[in-house]
């Protein structure tokens, strides 16, 4: 399908690029133009954009999209209870097909936040994967294997079958975490890695307690051990990332490694504040994640954006710490790149047309002073106006378009509840 978006201001993402009043068109899942405005017609559909702002989609580069059956069920606990006496034993009696509906609820979620795109990590990726499929949705599974699920041989067979060419879903390798995972295991995966000369990511750094258990049992923190071991022999990056060493930093630097922040779950775990600044001053990528709806508890990348800017602000003590425009950075594409989905990462011709429309005439985008910082602290949802993926609007108006009804999944959840939630 051909359509043209026209009399938008567009912002490109390309380095150095200011927003400027112009158009894009797609033809099938790819944009052929982005300029002024032009004449000429052959296009299936021509949308108006009364001079809303056209952006690259937000990259979700950290969540576990089948965990929305646990949304506001575990809260107010520590870090540790949550896991262990709310979330794992729920997680225990789940099926794919649970998994696949849950995945459902998040990516409309998704899809209203005006994000193109997550990096998910959970229990059953094949399921995962094939209910953002059967939505349109994009979605780059990362390994969650640990000494209770998943293992080698299945983490191989995922990174063989779920990496095909134009689909809207691939893999990386990874895993839960050095805390949930022997070394025997880790091993296993860093051989792997090395044999595809493939990037590796898991969760670390995340609290005091988890860096101080590593360090007990192995002398090393997670990032020394993981680094000790070669799983970042070929790059990959880690979530979270709070509790850092002059060591961690030097790895990561010299590994090329991106670390995926998390402020809304941090904060309401109380895990610590991420040190972003001190990430971007060694020129270490930063990209967003939200982490699960069981511990955001909502998959919202404006509230996230605004923590990744106030929470910096506030860790460095410094009202000029972060630019606005830095995050808008790390929210698109540093989170494409990290997903190694480099042909989502900005608004030119020939990229994946992943688009988003921002609505300004919304009373909380006015006056127009400027627009990068009105949606890094003032956008919310509200502002979402239209979703693309793949060159097909899946959310327009307040409306889906990706072949399911919402009152559906609604219900099929509410059913999942009642059974696992007893």
């Amino acid at each position: 399908m051909k359509i043209r978006l026209h009399n938008a201001r567009i912002l490109t993402m390309n380095e150095g690029e200011e927003i400027f009043l112009g158009e894009v068109h797609t033809d099938g899942s790819r944009i052929t133009y982005v300029g002024p405005a032009t004449t000429g017609g052959g296009f299936d559909l021509e949308k108006d954009c009364r001079g809303n702002l056209l952006m690259p989609g937000f990259k979700n580069a950290h969540t576990h999209s089948g965990m929305s059956v646990l949304r506001s069920l575990a809260d107010d606990l520590p870090l540790n209870d949550w896991l262990t006496q709310a979330i794992f034993p729920v997680e225990a009696k789940m099926t794919e097909d649970d998994i696949y509906h849950m995945s459902q609820l998040s990516a409309l979620e998704y899809l209203t936040s005006g994000i193109t795109a997550c990096f998910d990590m959970y229990l059953t990726p094949q399921s995962v994967s094939r209910a953002m499929d059967d939505m349109g949705f994009r979605c780059c599974q990362v390994g969650g294997m640990n000494d209770f699920s998943q293992n080698i041989e299945w983490l191989e067979r995922m990174y063989l079958t779920g990496n095909q060419p134009d689909s809207l879903q691939s893999y990386i390798f990874g895993f839960h975490a050095e805390y949930t995972t022997c070394m025997d295991n880790m091993k296993a995966i860093a051989a792997l890695a090395r044999k595809y000369k493939a990037p590796v990511y898991t969760h670390a750094c995340e609290t005091v307690a988890e860096v101080e258990g590593c360090k007990q049992r192995y002398g090393m923190t997670p990032v020394q051990l993981l680094d000790s071991v070669g799983l970042f022999d070929y790059g990959g990056g880690i979530y979270h990332g709070i509790y850092m060493t002059e060591a961690d930093y030097d790895i990561m630097t010299r590994r090329g490694l991106y670390v995926v922040t998390n402020p809304g779950s941090n904060t309401k775990l109380a895990s610590g504040i991420a040190p972003v600044t001190e990430y971007l001053r060694r020129g270490i990528p930063v990209a967003i994640g939200t982490d699960g709806p069981a511990s955001n508890n909502c998959l919202d990348f404006f509230r996230e954006m605004f923590l990744v800017a106030g929470l910096a602000k506030l860790h460095d003590n410094d009202a000029a710490a972060l630019d606005a425009r830095q995050v808008l950075r790390m929210a698109t594409v540093n989170g494409a790149r990290a997903m190694h989905l480099t042909d989502c990462d900005v608004l030119a011709r020939g990229k994946k047309a992943d688009i988003i429309m921002i609505d300004l005439w919304q009373p909380n985008m006015q006056p127009i002073n400027n627009i990068e910082k009105n949606i890094v602290y003032s956008g919310s949802k509200q502002n979402v106006k239209m979703t693309m993926i793949n060159g097909r609007i899946l959310y327009e108006d307040n409306t889906f378009h990706c072949g399911v009804d919402p009152m559906d999944v609604y219900a099929k959840v509410e059913a999942i509840k009642q059974r696992l939630c007893r």
